[in-house]
């Protein structure tokens, strides 16, 4: 690439640099000057290079180039060092044109090919886009799978897909970084599947498998905590089997569990374990319990935390608590708790109960919670949703339509539901021979228009797009971005058992297995 470039140029030896977008400053070569007198040996190579990397290192990118330019037009032979600090500030400036001319004197002084010149080349034009020049220094050097790895995450930045894969095929040794350079780049262009496949092809390399990936505490925690938010955690209790007893994998496992709403496995997973717990570890199995509905088991690990193992609860363990308490209906016990911590409850403890108010529709804690919530994060004006919500519930319209109308003048918005299902539809539901849960619809109408508000839920919608779109006893999987409302969950469950289809509906907080008209939380979440 270069050498054509020298080739064609009007001037064969273009020993002198000019930057067209660094437009020359009076003030800019003064401060050069003095930079350079103010050393004692400013005509040699190592003070004028010191000069450039002293101006990069401080974001003085123009000044930087400036000063290479200096150089070469006082008649100084830039060394090894001159280049990789000038190329970086082409990079900082976004300027591929002065990189180019940098390039040309690094291949005239013979530096082109050295490994840390050829690095920052690369480097420089994928940041600025340029990912065929890029690929075409890449070709020219020897040490090419040295800097294979530098050119993949490159490319991974700009999304060649294609130029990236290219690179990888061509490696002849692939290690760990190679591996996740290349999932890295399938999995930011949106190709989950290919990235998974790649994921699933490193794990059958000779070269991983010599590197004893799967036992590794890292990677296999990762892999049992990929497969667990995935919903697949058999997976994960495969992966988790073949690790060496570690905190780490056990905690992950029990939060995994957990997370499927599986508390008994959660707890069976930890009454096996035989280190010592901490404080994460107990955060994972109260999560489990607060996730099943578990009161009397939370509350003994709860309580066996501080007695047994001298653990001082920290907001996440109390978050649990204030959760699991106010969702079994013990509000009054949710709150005094908030008032016994030894710590400041957040606003995730208020908004906690304040939810708990919500489902048990008690509209004096609620109150309680929505002005601590305003007190500790006042510019989040979304608590008056669900205050309104609550009003609506206790069937208090006239303090529902305050609310709305102080939400709608503070331009407070409810975030809109989307669900995303691998056959990526959505169609409306019609009445499956159910009775919508209209409770928590916002306004005062009747009957019949308060069904038509809840039927076109978007979880409702994917789940019977994906429904018409496969065949019978196929696992559906759906991801969605807002909490499981009480009718779509009721829904969802009378259609699981109408089709026989596996039904997996992931929401912020956990997973929802639904199969011949039941679902994995007991109806509590």
């Amino acid at each position: 690439m270069i050498k054509s470039f020298v080739e064609g140029s009007s001037s064969p030896r273009v020993l002198y640099p000019s930057f067209p977008n660094i437009e020359g400053s009076r003030d800019g070569v003064l401060r050069i000057l003095v930079k350079f007198h103010s050393l004692e040996e400013s005509r040699e190579n190592f003070s004028t290079s010191g000069v450039i990397s002293e101006l990069a290192r401080n974001g003085d990118s123009e000044e930087a180039l400036r000063a290479f330019s200096f150089m070469r037009k006082s008649a100084l032979k830039p060394n090894r060092s001159s280049f990789p600090c000038t190329i970086k500030s082409c990079d900082a400036l976004c300027d591929p044109v002065s990189g180019k001319q940098v390039h040309q004197q690094a291949f005239i002084f013979g530096y082109a090919s050295d490994l840390f010149v050829s690095s920052a080349l690369i480097d420089m034009y994928s940041k600025c886009g340029r990912l065929d020049d890029a690929r075409d220094m890449f070709d020219e050097i020897p040490q090419r799978n040295v800097h294979a790895h530098l050119l993949l995450n490159s490319t991974t930045r700009g999304g060649a897909i294609e130029t990236s894969r290219k690179v990888f095929d061509e490696m002849d040794h692939k290690d760990v970084i190679s591996w996740n350079s290349i999932i890295a780049v399938y999995t930011q262009s949106g190709f989950s599947v290919e990235a998974v496949a790649i994921f699933q092809s490193m794990l059958k390399s000779s070269e991983v498998m010599r590197m004893r990936l799967e036992s590794n505490v890292f990677v296999g925690t990762s892999l049992i905590d990929m497969y667990c938010k995935c919903g697949r955690v058999n997976l994960a209790q495969r992966a988790f089997d073949r690790i060496d007893e570690n905190i780490k994998s056990w905690s992950a496992m029990i939060a995994g569990y957990g997370a499927q709403g599986s508390a008994k496995e959660a707890i069976h997973v930890l009454s096996d374990m035989i280190l010592k717990l901490n404080s994460i570890t107990f955060m994972s199995i109260l999560s489990a319990c607060c996730h099943a509905g578990l009161v009397d088991e939370g509350w003994h690990w709860f309580c066996t935390m501080q007695h047994k193992f001298s653990i001082q609860p920290c907001l996440e363990h109390y978050g649990c608590m204030v959760d699991l308490l106010g969702r079994a209906g013990h509000l009054k016990k949710a709150y005094d708790l908030i008032l016994e911590m030894w710590v400041e409850p957040d606003f995730v403890i208020w908004c906690s109960l304040l939810v708990s108010c919500r489902i048990h529709k008690n509209v004096e804690l609620a109150e309680i919670s929505a002005r601590k919530l305003l007190e500790l994060d006042p510019k989040n004006l979304g608590y008056y949703s669900l205050l309104s919500n609550i009003y609506a519930d206790a069937r208090r319209w006239d303090d529902a339509k305050r609310t709305q109308l102080f939400m709608k003048k503070h331009g407070v918005v409810k975030s809109p539901g989307f669900s995303d299902v691998e056959l990526k539809g959505k169609v409306h539901l019609q009445e499956a021979g159910y009775v919508p849960s209209v409770s928590s619809v916002l306004h005062d109408v009747d009957q019949e228009e308060n069904e038509t508000a809840i039927r076109v839920y978007s979880e409702k919608l994917a789940v019977v797009f994906a429904v018409m779109s496969s065949t019978p006893g196929t696992v559906i999987q759906v991801m969605k971005n807002l909490r499981t409302c009480q009718d779509c969950h009721t829904a969802i469950k009378l259609i699981s058992k109408i089709t026989e289809h596996e039904i997996v509906v992931r929401d912020p907080k956990r997973f929802h297995h639904f199969s011949f008209g039941t679902c994995s939380c007991g109806d509590s979440w």
